[in-house]
């Protein structure tokens, strides 16, 4: 690995040492001051030495030259499993909220599951109307070609709450650039989402969120597989987040009680009749102000020895955060031993972090390393393919959804054939692996559950003999060619020493493998007896589009 940083020191700013001196010391003398500041001195550096000296985070820690890095403690970390668990922490957290709700999805359902939800988020606002709480905020962003399909749409759901509490809700519906003249007045809906649209999916209440794959709707909620992370009690990246939603709600339509779009008072420049590079520039600059803010407010916290350079120079060095007994206000020597670090990918506007880190990650790999990777769409980029078949080292299993639990199961017209086409995608895909002689490095599996669809998505990591994961990737992209080109995502990679939050990880990824069955070249004989002429020409779609 290039970036080990081994040996390296970290030391906590003693400007923040004084502030916590004063903040906390009530009376006593000038010596007492001056003894209780070098205790807590000490303390911290001792602190940072553990929370930095893991060979686990030094692996790693390369990742800080491209994303914000946030210290937690493992054990404020929780993997859910089930789409109800999902369903029901996110309804008793946004029901007891006290001072922001922010929601990032592609859509909002139209069911009753969803009415309850938005049930939850009204009576937040109720009691923050009672009692005058005049810092309470709701913020809800999606898409607008998707949340705007149908009659009864996630426009319609949120009316409600933007009549009867206009100052404390904003729902923002982002308009792709992309998607613009001609080509808007022709696509039909539906087809008008595959231009591109906000994929991005973050559920935060206060200050703990809940990172996932999964919409808000009913399927999701019920029998829809996939991923789903809580933080608990995480202000900064909670408040980076928060950030990181209002500045996309910032160049998108806000949804008035009339149900009309007007455009955000902050985008000077119309998404579809505006200028488009114009548009992308100022939304790219948007994005970049949150990362780049969150990037500088970590160096000002922390500083390295003499001989240490920050990687946001372009210099060696790892990223120095801050730690998260400061983070979350408790006590410093409070123990750090997982690193999140936010991973944007807004193809569009020209933001690539999560593509970066993502290739670096496989790129670097050693022949002792297990990477398990999954897509509820497997559909890699011919760049991921590219560096997994010719340049990576590591060990693969990749899960993709059997045709059975395909979404698109079962759908009338030209959709139907979409599950078949994944497995056309697949196919090609194995017999590229047949073809580089990597047959056994490299392994694909198929998920079935009998009436349930598949949508995950993200990657487990294993270092050389471990047991356990230390990495994992969970979020909205798919590692397919919209995912890097066309949507706006956004995933974490979560490096944790943790034992317990990787034993909850490898539970994760072993409860996902066990329903799924190893892909053999006798499975694609199968398929391939009868391909019909559709079948091709929506793999050359998806190929482009998903």
């Amino acid at each position: 690995m290039p970036y080990p940083w081994r040996g390296s020191r970290m030391l906590i700013l003693m400007g923040n040492v004084q502030t916590l001196v004063k903040r906390f010391l009530g009376t006593g003398t000038t010596s007492d001051a001056s003894a209780l500041e070098a205790d807590i001195a000490s303390s911290a550096e001792n602190q940072v030495s553990n929370a930095f000296s893991s060979s686990t985070y030094q692996y790693f820690s390369w990742i800080g030259q491209h994303a914000p890095c946030f210290p937690i403690c493992g054990d404020q970390v929780q993997v859910l499993t089930e789409p109800t668990q999902f369903f029901e922490v996110l309804k008793v957290k946004a029901r007891k909220a006290k001072r922001r709700i922010t929601l990032a999805s592609l859509y909002l359902g139209t069911g009753p599951l969803e009415k309850e939800l938005v049930s939850s988020i009204h009576e937040a606002c109720k009691n923050a109307a009672i009692m005058k709480n005049s810092d309470f905020e709701v913020n809800i962003l999606l898409d607008v070609t998707r949340g705007s399909r149908g009659k009864i749409n996630s426009r319609t759901m949120l009316q409600g709450l933007i009549k009867e509490f206009p100052h404390l809700v904003s729902v923002s519906l982002y308009h792709t650039p992309d998607l613009r003249g001609l080509l808007r007045k022709i696509v039909p809906e539906r087809f008008n989402e595959t231009i591109g649209l906000t994929h991005l999916k973050v559920y935060l209440v206060d200050n703990s969120l809940i990172i996932s794959g999964a919409n808000l709707s009913e399927n999701y909620f019920t029998n829809r597989q996939d991923r789903y992370i809580l933080f608990s009690d995480c202000k900064r990246m909670a408040d980076f987040f928060h950030e990181l939603v209002k500045a996309v709600a910032s160049f998108s339509f806000s949804l008035q009680p009339d149900d009309t779009l007007k455009l955000h008072k902050m985008c000077s420049v119309h998404p579809y009749k505006g200028d488009d590079m114009k548009f992308k520039l100022a939304a790219r600059d948007r994005i970049s102000d949150v990362l780049q803010r969150h990037m500088q407010t970590q160096q000002k916290l922390w500083q390295g020895n003499g001989d240490m350079k920050s990687p946001t120079n372009g210099s060696a060095g790892p990223h120095l955060p801050q730690v998260s007994g400061v983070q979350n206000g408790g006590n410093i020597a409070d123990k750090n031993d997982t690193w999140v670090y936010p991973l944007v990918q807004m193809g569009p506007i020209g933001v690539l972090h999560d593509e970066q880190v993502t290739l670096q990650l496989l790129r670097e790999s050693s022949k002792d390393d297990e990477i398990l990777l999954a897509s509820g769409y497997f559909n890699l980029t011919d760049h991921y393919m590219e560096v997994i078949l010719q340049e990576s080292l590591a060990r693969y299993r990749l899960l993709m959804a059997s045709p059975e639990v395909n979404g698109f199961y079962g759908a009338k017209g030209i959709a139907g054939y979409v599950p078949s086409a994944y497995v056309y995608i697949a196919r090609q895909f194995f017999q590229e692996v047949q073809a580089y002689k990597q047959a056994q490095r490299i392994q694909l599996f198929e998920y079935f559950r009998d009436k349930w669809t598949f949508h995950v998505k993200g990657l487990w990591y294993y270092l050389p003999e471990q047991t356990m994961p230390s990495l994992t990737l969970i979020g909205s992209p798919n590692f397919g060619y919209r995912s890097v080109y066309r949507d706006l995502e956004c995933q974490v990679a979560m490096v944790t020493d943790n034992q317990n939050l990787q034993k909850q990880l490898k539970e994760e990824h072993v409860r996902l493998y066990q329903p799924s069955v190893l892909v053999t070249e006798e499975r694609f004989r199968r398929a391939d007896r009868h391909v019909p002429y559709w079948v091709t020409l929506v793999t050359g779609f998806i190929k482009h589009f998903f």
